[in-house]
């Protein structure tokens, strides 16, 4: 089976092949896919596997990642990526300013879309935000800290074993084993 990974990420599409190895081959496109906005990061990835089907007319995931800080009422949710675009890890440490309650979760959503079905799935990792920490990653990885180690202290390894990404891309391949 093959399956065309929508991103222009080149480390999430590595990440999933090596996840569906043996199941699907994973082919990395890069496709310019309309700015989609939804509370969930399940709809998001929904809508650009939509968007992506109509266009390739093959078997195609796309995924979208969220997140949510409890202090700030799950800001910035699904506008985690233009939020690190335009403020970045200093200004998400200045709105928590005064906040006792650092908690907050990472969610990636991952859809599906062929033929015949749309299928949406999530993985989620709890966390919370600390001051930077660390030299590997991107984006909130320095901030992020999850069992006393931020995203950006772990190998990606060690990421990739307990991310929020990894845990979608598993329950999509136990759902292609099924299908």
């Amino acid at each position: 089976m093959k399956i065309t990974f929508v991103t222009s990420n080149e480390h999430k599409a590595r990440e999933a092949a090596g996840i569906l190895l043996g199941l699907a081959e994973i082919e990395l496109v890069s496709l310019d896919i309309p700015e989609l906005r939804a509370d969930n990061v399940q709809d998001v990835a929904a809508g650009k596997a939509a968007y992506a089907y109509s266009v390739l007319q093959r078997p195609v995931i796309t995924d979208d990642t969220g997140l949510f800080i409890s202090a700030l009422n799950g800001f910035p949710g699904t506008c985690a990526a233009y939020v690190q675009n335009t403020i970045g890890n200093s200004g998400v440490l200045t709105l928590l300013a005064g906040y006792a309650n650092r908690s907050a979760y990472f969610e990636t959503g991952i859809a599906y879309h062929d033929e015949d079905c749309q299928k949406t799935f999530s993985g989620r990792i709890n966390g919370k935000i600390v001051l930077p920490r660390g030299c590997s990653g991107f984006g909130y990885d320095p901030i992020f800290e999850v069992d006393g180690k931020t995203l950006a202290e772990m190998s990606e390894a060690e990421k990739n074993r307990i991310s929020h990404r990894a845990i979608g891309f598993h329950a999509l391949r136990n759902w292609l084993c099924e299908k």
